[in-house]
Protein backbone atom coordinates (compact mmCIF):
# COMPACT_ATOMS: atom_id res chain seq x y z
CA UNK A 1 0.00 0.00 0.00
CA UNK A 2 1.38 3.40 -1.02
CA UNK A 3 2.26 6.19 1.37
CA UNK A 4 -0.38 8.48 -0.08
CA UNK A 5 -3.11 5.95 0.71
CA UNK A 6 -1.86 5.62 4.28
CA UNK A 7 -1.70 9.41 4.56
CA UNK A 8 -5.34 9.67 3.45
CA UNK A 9 -6.34 7.10 6.10
CA UNK A 10 -4.44 9.05 8.75
CA UNK A 11 -6.12 12.32 7.78
CA UNK A 12 -9.55 10.71 7.98
CA UNK A 13 -8.66 9.18 11.34
CA UNK A 14 -7.61 12.54 12.71
CA UNK A 15 -11.09 13.90 12.00
CA UNK A 16 -13.19 10.87 12.93
CA UNK A 17 -11.19 9.21 15.72
CA UNK A 18 -11.41 5.92 13.78
CA UNK A 19 -8.46 4.28 12.04
CA UNK A 20 -9.46 1.28 9.96
CA UNK A 21 -7.03 -0.47 7.64
CA UNK A 22 -8.00 -4.10 7.06
CA UNK A 23 -6.78 -6.75 4.65
CA UNK A 24 -3.81 -4.77 3.34
CA UNK A 25 -1.05 -7.27 4.13
CA UNK A 26 0.49 -5.02 6.81
CA UNK A 27 3.32 -6.79 8.62
CA UNK A 28 3.66 -4.22 11.39
CA UNK A 29 1.64 -1.69 13.35
CA UNK A 30 1.74 1.57 11.30
CA UNK A 31 4.37 3.78 12.91
CA UNK A 32 2.60 6.96 11.80
CA UNK A 33 -0.32 6.15 14.10
CA UNK A 34 1.84 7.47 16.94
CA UNK A 35 0.92 10.98 15.80
CA UNK A 36 -2.71 10.25 16.73
CA UNK A 37 -2.34 8.89 20.26
CA UNK A 38 -4.70 11.54 21.65
CA UNK A 39 -7.21 11.39 18.75
CA UNK A 40 -8.08 7.76 18.26
CA UNK A 41 -11.08 6.04 19.85
CA UNK A 42 -11.06 3.03 17.49
CA UNK A 43 -8.28 1.10 15.76
CA UNK A 44 -9.13 -1.79 13.41
CA UNK A 45 -6.21 -3.57 11.74
CA UNK A 46 -7.92 -6.92 11.11
CA UNK A 47 -6.90 -9.39 8.39
CA UNK A 48 -3.29 -8.30 8.13
CA UNK A 49 -0.02 -10.06 8.98
CA UNK A 50 1.01 -8.11 12.07
CA UNK A 51 3.25 -10.19 14.37
CA UNK A 52 3.96 -7.63 17.06
CA UNK A 53 2.01 -4.93 18.85
CA UNK A 54 4.56 -2.24 19.85
CA UNK A 55 4.77 -0.78 23.40
CA UNK A 56 3.52 2.57 22.00
CA UNK A 57 0.01 1.05 22.04
CA UNK A 58 -0.09 2.02 25.73
CA UNK A 59 -0.06 5.72 24.78
CA UNK A 60 -3.46 5.66 23.02
CA UNK A 61 -5.11 6.78 26.24
CA UNK A 62 -8.55 7.51 24.72
CA UNK A 63 -8.84 4.21 22.84
CA UNK A 64 -12.19 2.46 23.38
CA UNK A 65 -12.01 -0.25 20.73
CA UNK A 66 -9.04 -2.25 19.46
CA UNK A 67 -9.64 -4.86 16.76
CA UNK A 68 -6.80 -7.05 15.49
CA UNK A 69 -8.61 -10.16 14.29
CA UNK A 70 -6.75 -12.55 11.97
CA UNK A 71 -3.20 -11.35 12.36
CA UNK A 72 -0.10 -13.24 13.51
CA UNK A 73 0.25 -12.01 17.09
CA UNK A 74 1.99 -14.47 19.43
CA UNK A 75 2.07 -12.19 22.49
CA UNK A 76 0.72 -8.86 23.75
CA UNK A 77 2.86 -6.14 25.35
CA UNK A 78 2.32 -5.23 29.02
CA UNK A 79 1.81 -1.63 27.82
CA UNK A 80 -1.56 -2.66 26.38
CA UNK A 81 -2.79 -2.85 29.96
CA UNK A 82 -2.47 0.94 30.35
CA UNK A 83 -5.54 1.54 28.17
CA UNK A 84 -7.88 2.60 30.96
CA UNK A 85 -10.76 3.48 28.60
CA UNK A 86 -10.63 0.31 26.46
CA UNK A 87 -14.07 -1.32 26.31
CA UNK A 88 -13.76 -3.68 23.34
CA UNK A 89 -10.82 -5.93 22.46
CA UNK A 90 -11.08 -8.36 19.55
CA UNK A 91 -8.07 -10.62 18.94
CA UNK A 92 -9.69 -13.59 17.20
CA UNK A 93 -7.58 -15.76 14.92
CA UNK A 94 -4.08 -15.01 16.25
CA UNK A 95 -1.48 -17.25 17.95
CA UNK A 96 -1.78 -16.04 21.54
CA UNK A 97 -0.88 -18.50 24.31
CA UNK A 98 -1.39 -16.16 27.27
CA UNK A 99 -2.35 -12.65 28.32
CA UNK A 100 -0.07 -10.05 29.92
CA UNK A 101 0.21 -10.31 33.71
CA UNK A 102 -1.31 -6.84 34.17
CA UNK A 103 -4.33 -7.56 31.93
CA UNK A 104 -6.60 -7.16 34.97
CA UNK A 105 -5.87 -3.40 34.86
CA UNK A 106 -8.11 -2.97 31.80
CA UNK A 107 -10.92 -1.97 34.13
CA UNK A 108 -13.28 -0.55 31.48
CA UNK A 109 -13.24 -3.73 29.36
CA UNK A 110 -16.72 -5.01 28.45
CA UNK A 111 -16.14 -7.32 25.49
CA UNK A 112 -13.18 -9.63 24.98
CA UNK A 113 -12.87 -11.95 21.97
CA UNK A 114 -9.98 -14.40 21.84
CA UNK A 115 -11.53 -17.08 19.64
CA UNK A 116 -9.12 -19.16 17.56
CA UNK A 117 -5.93 -18.67 19.58
CA UNK A 118 -3.74 -21.13 21.52
CA UNK A 119 -4.84 -20.52 25.11
CA UNK A 120 -4.64 -23.60 27.34
CA UNK A 121 -6.61 -22.25 30.29
CA UNK A 122 -9.14 -19.58 31.23
CA UNK A 123 -6.85 -16.63 32.08
CA UNK A 124 -7.06 -15.75 35.78
CA UNK A 125 -6.46 -12.06 34.89
CA UNK A 126 -10.08 -11.86 33.66
CA UNK A 127 -11.46 -12.35 37.16
CA UNK A 128 -10.71 -8.81 38.34
CA UNK A 129 -12.54 -7.14 35.46
CA UNK A 130 -15.78 -5.89 37.00
CA UNK A 131 -17.41 -4.56 33.81
CA UNK A 132 -16.71 -7.56 31.61
CA UNK A 133 -19.92 -8.68 29.89
CA UNK A 134 -18.92 -11.03 27.09
CA UNK A 135 -15.88 -13.32 26.93
CA UNK A 136 -15.26 -15.47 23.85
CA UNK A 137 -12.57 -18.12 24.35
CA UNK A 138 -13.92 -20.55 21.74
CA UNK A 139 -11.61 -22.52 19.43
CA UNK A 140 -8.61 -22.58 21.76
CA UNK A 141 -6.84 -25.50 23.48
CA UNK A 142 -8.39 -25.14 26.94
CA UNK A 143 -8.58 -28.47 28.80
CA UNK A 144 -10.02 -27.48 32.15
CA UNK A 145 -11.83 -24.59 33.81
CA UNK A 146 -10.08 -23.73 37.12
CA UNK A 147 -11.50 -22.67 40.50
CA UNK A 148 -10.66 -19.01 39.87
CA UNK A 149 -13.51 -18.90 37.32
CA UNK A 150 -15.92 -18.38 40.23
CA UNK A 151 -14.82 -14.74 40.41
CA UNK A 152 -15.53 -14.04 36.74
CA UNK A 153 -18.04 -11.18 36.34
CA UNK A 154 -19.04 -11.93 32.74
CA UNK A 155 -22.66 -12.37 31.63
CA UNK A 156 -21.71 -14.63 28.73
CA UNK A 157 -18.78 -17.07 28.52
CA UNK A 158 -18.14 -18.91 25.26
CA UNK A 159 -15.91 -21.98 25.58
CA UNK A 160 -17.14 -23.82 22.48
CA UNK A 161 -14.71 -26.01 20.53
CA UNK A 162 -11.99 -26.47 23.11
CA UNK A 163 -10.75 -29.71 24.74
CA UNK A 164 -12.44 -29.23 28.10
CA UNK A 165 -12.88 -32.39 30.16
CA UNK A 166 -13.08 -30.80 33.62
CA UNK A 167 -14.98 -27.80 35.01
CA UNK A 168 -14.63 -26.42 38.52
CA UNK A 169 -17.83 -26.41 40.55
CA UNK A 170 -16.96 -22.75 41.29
CA UNK A 171 -18.43 -21.78 37.91
CA UNK A 172 -21.83 -21.95 39.61
CA UNK A 173 -20.79 -19.02 41.81
CA UNK A 174 -20.21 -16.55 38.97
CA UNK A 175 -22.48 -13.70 40.11
CA UNK A 176 -23.62 -12.48 36.68
CA UNK A 177 -23.12 -15.49 34.40
CA UNK A 178 -26.28 -16.12 32.39
CA UNK A 179 -24.97 -17.78 29.21
CA UNK A 180 -22.44 -20.63 29.27
CA UNK A 181 -21.42 -22.20 25.96
CA UNK A 182 -19.55 -25.50 26.12
CA UNK A 183 -20.39 -27.06 22.76
CA UNK A 184 -17.97 -29.50 21.12
CA UNK A 185 -15.69 -30.23 24.05
CA UNK A 186 -14.63 -33.50 25.76
CA UNK A 187 -17.04 -33.46 28.70
CA UNK A 188 -18.45 -36.62 30.25
CA UNK A 189 -21.83 -36.03 31.90
CA UNK A 190 -20.35 -36.81 35.33
CA UNK A 191 -17.84 -33.98 34.90
CA UNK A 192 -20.51 -31.31 34.48
CA UNK A 193 -21.12 -29.78 37.94
CA UNK A 194 -24.80 -30.33 38.80
CA UNK A 195 -24.81 -27.02 40.68
CA UNK A 196 -24.76 -25.31 37.25
CA UNK A 197 -28.32 -26.61 36.92
CA UNK A 198 -29.55 -26.45 40.50
CA UNK A 199 -27.74 -23.49 42.00
CA UNK A 200 -26.45 -20.85 39.56
CA UNK A 201 -27.60 -17.81 37.59
CA UNK A 202 -27.09 -19.63 34.28
CA UNK A 203 -30.22 -19.57 32.13
CA UNK A 204 -28.70 -20.78 28.85
CA UNK A 205 -26.40 -23.80 28.95
CA UNK A 206 -25.21 -25.02 25.53
CA UNK A 207 -23.51 -28.44 25.75
CA UNK A 208 -24.22 -30.16 22.43
CA UNK A 209 -21.36 -32.15 20.91
CA UNK A 210 -19.80 -33.54 24.10
CA UNK A 211 -19.41 -37.15 25.29
CA UNK A 212 -23.02 -37.62 26.42
CA UNK A 213 -26.52 -37.51 25.01
CA UNK A 214 -28.49 -34.35 25.72
CA UNK A 215 -31.46 -36.40 26.95
CA UNK A 216 -29.25 -37.70 29.80
CA UNK A 217 -28.74 -34.10 30.92
CA UNK A 218 -32.51 -33.79 31.37
CA UNK A 219 -32.45 -36.62 33.90
CA UNK A 220 -30.03 -34.85 36.23
CA UNK A 221 -31.11 -33.45 39.57
CA UNK A 222 -31.63 -29.70 39.28
CA UNK A 223 -32.56 -29.76 35.59
CA UNK A 224 -36.09 -28.55 36.40
CA UNK A 225 -34.66 -25.54 38.26
CA UNK A 226 -32.48 -24.74 35.25
CA UNK A 227 -35.52 -24.98 32.96
CA UNK A 228 -37.40 -22.50 35.15
CA UNK A 229 -34.60 -19.95 34.64
CA UNK A 230 -34.40 -20.79 30.93
CA UNK A 231 -38.15 -20.30 30.42
CA UNK A 232 -38.27 -17.10 32.49
CA UNK A 233 -35.46 -15.60 30.40
CA UNK A 234 -37.12 -16.65 27.19
CA UNK A 235 -40.36 -14.97 28.24
CA UNK A 236 -38.50 -11.79 29.10
CA UNK A 237 -37.14 -11.51 25.55
CA UNK A 238 -40.24 -12.78 23.76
Amino acid sequence: MGNSALKAHLETAQKTGVFQLTGKGLTEFPEDLQKLTSNLRTIDLSNNKIELLPPVIGKFSFLKSLVLNNNKLTALPEELCKLKKLETLHLNGNHLRQLPAAFGQLLALKTLSLSGNQLRTVPTQLCGLRHLDVVDLSKNQIQNVPDTVGELQAIELNLNQNQISQISVQISHCPRLKVLRLEENCLELGMLPQSILSDSQISLLAVEGNLFEIKKLRELEGYDKYMERFTATKKKFA
